[in-house]
């Protein structure tokens, strides 16, 4: 088993785990996330890789940012998280490749870098942006961040907030991949 495979099978143990914690049936977190039950058993017994779009709308249903999500799965403690040591989970669809940069602390954010290859796009509903804040700073190539009806044209360099939840788009138009970190903010 090789580490993508071992992440994929602590993220479904994970979900499996918020999902009983709270009670519910998969057929309830189906229903919550406008998610197929069968889809949402694969990937608890770790027989499918989640799409990042399926990541954001189960953390949606549980109330938890994708960040918070992936977290409890990633199990790293300590103030130093080294390099080679940061969980890197791939979305199976697009190849969009997240790092999970910040250690695992008791401060209320988390910080991801996040490389989206040339001409690909990954949609996140509104859910997956409840109760937490983010800023987006793009280190290198260009992302069209489309935030509901608003879309903002960012290059290396460029920082935004996103504002109140929103279905939202990440896209890269170019002929080369789009680097960003992305800061989580708990709880704020």
């Amino acid at each position: 088993m090789d580490k993508d495979d071992d992440l994929d099978t602590r993220i479904g143990a994970h979900i499996r785990a918020e999902r009983e914690g709270r009670g519910w049936s998969l057929t309830d977190l189906a229903a919550r996330a406008a998610v197929s039950r069968a889809m949402i058993h694969k990937i608890e017994r770790g027989e499918s890789s989640p799409t990042a779009n399926l990541l954001g709308k189960l953390s949606g249903a549980f109330g938890l940012s994708m960040s918070s999500l992936l977290a409890g799965a990633e199990q790293r403690q300590g103030r130093l998280a080294r390099r080679a040591d940061q969980p890197v989970w791939t979305d199976p669809d697009t190849g969009y490749l997240r790092r999970h940069v910040s250690p695992r602390t008791d401060l209320p954010m988390d910080l991801v870098e996040v490389t989206l290859p040339p001409g690909t796009q990954v949609a996140m509903p509104a859910s997956a942006y409840a109760f937490q804040r983010q800023l987006i700073w793009v280190l290198d190539g260009a992302l069209v961040f489309h935030e509901g009806d608003t879309q903002h044209d960012m290059l290396a360099g460029d920082c935004l907030e996103l504002g109140l939840p929103a279905d939202c788009l990440f896209r890269n138009p170019h002929d080369r991949p789009c680097r960003y970190a992305v800061l989580v903010l708990r709880g704020v």
